[in-house]
């Protein structure tokens, strides 16, 4: 192959058009690799309360608009046929499900990309494998001992199985208030605790402020440090019905405990909150282990990214990593990533021209 794209999420898929514009062939030029069983991406675990009208927007695929419902509609059944449409609509031959098990170098100056269904070899790379299979589970002493539930965001289906129950939601972005959303008027008691006091937006959110958090997430990157959440820069929004639920107690919320126990967490200050459910919104890390044996890494924990390409290995391109997780960034990040890819390796080794919609 000339290149090998890993995942087949708004990333990958983005990076698979542009593939097909400069004139590779799905399947003779160039392969997509997903682990998930279908069409989706991350959309396709969300739960089921979360609605086309819920969620922070839909964007649309290079080359075939998203059209918006006339009602609100589940994202994790509406945006995996979108996104099904979209595979059928440029014959991008998703293959489907394999696991990349690492990515090492091989012969005659191609990486060789390990997978489960076998070895493909490549001159080029685009890794676009999110972040939704690695959550972060944060340690807090005791948190072994707990004897009610413990869930992260990726396991979360919904709000209505905590009925009754007092719940503990961990985490100060943006999975945090769409699980409270779901769990108001559900819970007997709830309780919000994050690490640091909220980032709270104020006003509109601009392109400038768009501009600016983009930013804030290349400069992570481009100096090797792990890229953090969008959130970190752009500040968090509080839906009104959350600022109203804090304000007349049916939601409290309070900086970080420092210990749990069988029944609860426990503050130094001797403060006790009993908790059935510990539900953990603490976020996720890039899904990059597979790409160990290439020493990309750097003392800052990440990868160092210049656009999207990784300084250590210019095959190499990350999409949906850093600035680019966004669903516009990756849009742009795809067309961006072949661009340079063939530019680096002189070009791509295919003479079949596809004429594709810009």
């Amino acid at each position: 192959m000339e290149v090998v794209v890993i995942g087949a999420g708004q990333a990958g898929l983005s990076g698979a058009y542009h593939l097909r514009r400069a004139g590779l062939v799905p399947g003779r030029d160039f392969v997509v690799v997903d682990h998930n069983t279908g069409p989706g991406g991350a959309w396709r675990h969300r739960w089921d309360s979360l609605t086309t009208d819920t969620v922070n927007g839909v964007h649309s695929l290079p080359g075939m608009p998203w059209s918006e419902p006339d009602h609100p509609v589940r994202v994790n059944t509406a945006i995996p046929r979108y996104f099904a449409a979209y595979e059928r609509e440029f014959e991008l031959r998703v293959r489907r499900p394999v696991s990349v098990r690492r990515v090492r170098e091989g012969p005659e100056g191609r990486l060789w990309v390990e997978t489960t269904e076998g070895a493909w070899s490549a001159r080029g790379l685009i890794n676009a494998t999110g972040t939704w299979e690695r959550p972060f589970w944060p340690h807090y002493p005791g948190r072994s001992s707990f004897l009610g539930r413990q869930l992260h965001t990726a396991d979360f289906t919904g709000g209505a199985e905590f009925a009754g129950q007092r719940v503990v939601v961990v985490g100060g972005g943006g999975s945090a208030v769409d699980m409270l959303l779901d769990l108001l008027g559900v819970a007997r008691g709830l309780t919000w605790v994050t690490r640091r006091p909220l980032n709270l937006m104020t006003g509109p959110f601009t392109p400038e402020h768009g501009r600016a958090s983009v930013a804030v997430i290349a400069e992570r990157v481009r100096r090797g440090e792990l890229p953090g959440s969008i959130v970190s820069a752009t500040g968090l929004r509080l839906p009104p019905a959350l600022a109203r639920a804090i304000d007349d107690g049916r939601l409290t919320l309070e900086r970080t405990f420092d210990r749990i126990t069988p029944e609860g967490v426990v503050w130094d200050g001797g403060r006790f909150v009993p908790a059935d459910a510990l539900l953990w919104a603490t976020g996720f890390r890039p899904s990059v282990t597979h790409l160990g044996p290439l020493n990309l890494r750097e003392p800052g924990g990440g990868i160092r990214v210049d656009g999207t390409r990784a300084v250590a290995d210019p095959r190499v391109h990350l999409i949906g990593y850093g600035p680019t997780a966004s669903t516009i960034g990756a849009n742009r990040a795809g067309r961006g990533a072949v661009r340079e890819l063939a530019d680096h390796l002189g070009g791509f080794r295919s003479t079949e021209e596809i004429p594709l919609a810009s």
